[in-house]
């Protein structure tokens, strides 16, 4: 089966259809999705190569500022704001995502949640992206993957009201409450008898990841294959010297992995030189990989960056970066491995290719 992000033949059918490139260059673009569960939703979303935000809200209602006692009282569904850059995955390859986590034939909601606050839509803000839904749709139907009509709605965008906090990231803040839902949803038999069992893999994981979630090595192993500075940094929340560490000055085109795991972390095309004496991005290449926490060491308080799977400890984010972010992904060498671009595809990291490609 092909992986999801790229080539997929619902964004390649419907950009034929309607004339569209699969990918563009431009600022970021944002557009709703509504496919049940607003936490599966992100969840699913934030893994996609080129999102950069997802946001749990409600829209689609008749009542303002609605909160999650009375948003369903009031007319609306649970959603998501997707922001993604278009030079690195487009709306087409997004619609492919979506109805791969989503169940088009049941308008009565999703899985085990149930009502019309539940039901999938896909909300489209301008003529280019409800042509390329309804063309998207249109291929989805005439593959007959599903034996009884689509009931997926395509409608126009209406105010999105963004969720109470504790449902943003609920999926990372609450992992294993999560899990278990998903898990007893019916969500992953629905997409695996659907699908194939590759529907369930990461996206962000290439397909060396096992069962497409990487792997953190025993504590004996990581003795034996790290070097005292990077199991410092990595294990120990160490830090290493500045100007005196492996990347800080590389100028070279590729992407830099947990030096544990082999997770994909960042892209040379977001290295920039901050003066700081550390490699510093501006945005991560996978974001569903980078954690964030909160660091109140040394008397401040600071915002940690740590990997997703081997729970690596990777450096700090500062909001003093330049454009088009204004973050800076401040990270240690140490808790890094490069791979140059002629080495990804042999090294099993070959859908970011098309990065250096443009």
């Amino acid at each position: 089966m092909k992986r999801i992000l790229f080539g997929s033949f619902f964004a390649l059918a419907a950009a034929a259809m309607i004339g569209a490139a699969p990918l563009s260059s431009g600022k970021p673009q944002t557009a709703i999705f509504a496919g049940g569960c607003f936490w599966s939703m992100q969840s699913a979303f934030e893994k996609v190569y080129g999102v950069m935000s997802v946001t749990s809200g409600y829209t689609a209602g008749k009542t303002t500022r609605p909160t999650y006692d009375n948003y369903a009282a009031g007319g609306h569904v649970e959603a998501v704001l997707v922001m993604w850059d278009p030079s690195r995955v487009s709306y087409g390859d997004l619609l492919d995502s979506y109805w791969r986590h989503t169940d088009p034939t049941d308008g009565g909601g999703q899985f085990v949640d149930r009502g019309p606050q539940y039901r999938p839509i896909v909300f489209w803000s301008d003529d280019q992206q409800r042509s390329e839904a309804e063309a998207s749709r249109a291929a989805l139907e005439r593959s007959h993957r599903f034996a009884v009509p689509l009931l997926t709605e395509i409608r126009k965008a209406e105010p999105f009201y963004k969720a109470e906090d504790y449902h943003q990231d609920y999926p990372k803040k609450n992992a294993e409450n999560y899990q278990s839902y998903f898990e007893n949803s019916g969500r992953p038999q629905f997409f695996t008898k659907i699908w194939g069992k590759e529907s369930l893999m990461d996206a962000a994981a290439p397909p060396k990841a096992v069962n497409g979630a990487w792997r953190k090595p025993s504590p004996d192993q990581l003795k034996k294959v790290l070097t005292m500075m990077q199991f410092d940094v990595t294990q120990r929340d160490g830090t290493e010297p500045p100007f005196a560490n492996e990347y800080f000055d590389n100028h070279r085109e590729g992407i830099y992995v947990d030096i544990v795991s082999g997770e994909p972390l960042f892209s040379s095309t977001d290295k920039y030189e901050s003066g700081t004496g550390w490699p510093s991005f501006t945005r991560p290449l996978a974001p569903s990989n980078v954690i964030l926490k909160v660091d109140r060491t040394f008397g401040m308080e600071r915002t940690e960056v740590r990997s997703r799977y081997a729970n690596s400890h990777l450096g700090h984010l500062f909001d003093d970066g330049p454009a088009p972010t204004g973050l800076r992904y401040c990270m240690d060498s140490a808790s890094l491995r490069f791979i140059p671009v002629v080495d990804l595809q042999k090294e099993g990291y070959g859908q970011y290719l098309k990065l250096f490609q443009q």
